[in-house]
């Protein structure tokens, strides 16, 4: 039967690559990777880099289009699952031709905030195309912004909110600590919430990481115009964020 490794490469850095990914990365034959443009491939590259650092060459690089989807729907859950479906689609056809074991590098772990899963069931559930396949958890963004600011994630006896920038928009903070990630919005500046600190990342365990903290009000302002600039400049941008009411 086919075999698909779906292995978590954690947020850029080659050494915080696990042993167990090395090894599942070293037996596939081909890796699929999903492309988001031109202004991206520093995102491509970065696997490449990955690739080249713990398992021995050439390999081949299986590179499928990210079909476009809308940012703005009104129904956001039907619009994802339209994306996700299509995007199996294309995942289904590039695995059948592939004469051996798959593999998809996923940024972070394939646990949080991340769809190849819920791709990769889909195409099972097509039912053209059998295999089996197994998941490598990788370090996550939020562990890496936690050790990049020598924080701990939560206080004492209190829990950790992980949502996304969206959510945050509409519910505000959470119990505890509040982790966010996707948020193309800048979404802490919208909170009303007095005495706010934040922890901010971007493009963490990469050789061009930024780090900012501090109360918010006071922060906030720097952290918007320095991830217009870095966006700008490379054409995506990669970033999370810890918010906590008061200090310990």
């Amino acid at each position: 039967m086919r075999k698909l490794y779906v292995i978590g490469i954690g947020a850029g850095d080659p050494d915080q690559v696990t042993m167990q990914a090395i090894k599942a990365m070293r037996a596939a034959d081909g890796f699929f990777v999903i492309g988001k443009g031109a202004e991206k491939q520093e995102l491509v590259d970065v696997r490449t880099a990955i690739l080249t650092e713990h398992v021995p060459g050439p390999h081949r690089l299986i590179e499928l289009t990210d079909p476009p989807r809308d940012r703005t729907p009104s129904d956001y859950t039907e619009t994802v699952r339209d994306w996700h479906a299509r995007r199996a689609e294309l995942l289904e056809s590039a695995f059948a031709d592939l004469d051996g074991v798959g593999a998809i590098l996923v940024w972070g772990d394939p646990a949080l905030y991340d769809s190849t899963l819920r791709m990769v069931e889909n195409v099972l559930a097509r039912g053209n195309i059998d295999f089996e396949y197994e998941v490598i958890p990788g370090v996550t963004s939020v562990s890496s912004l936690a050790a990049q600011h020598r924080m701990v994630l939560h206080r004492i006896g209190e829990p950790v909110h992980v949502t996304t920038g969206r959510n945050l928009r509409e519910s505000g903070l959470g119990p505890g600590s509040t982790v966010v990630m996707l948020d193309g919005e800048c979404s802490f500046t919208q909170l009303t919430d007095p005495d706010v600190w934040i922890w901010w990342g971007a493009y963490l365990g990469m050789p061009d990481e930024v780090l900012i903290s501090g109360p918010l009000r006071e922060v906030e302002a720097e952290i918007v115009a320095r991830r217009a600039r870095l966006r700008a400049a490379k054409g995506w941008i990669m970033d999370v964020y810890c918010l906590r009411a008061g200090l310990d």
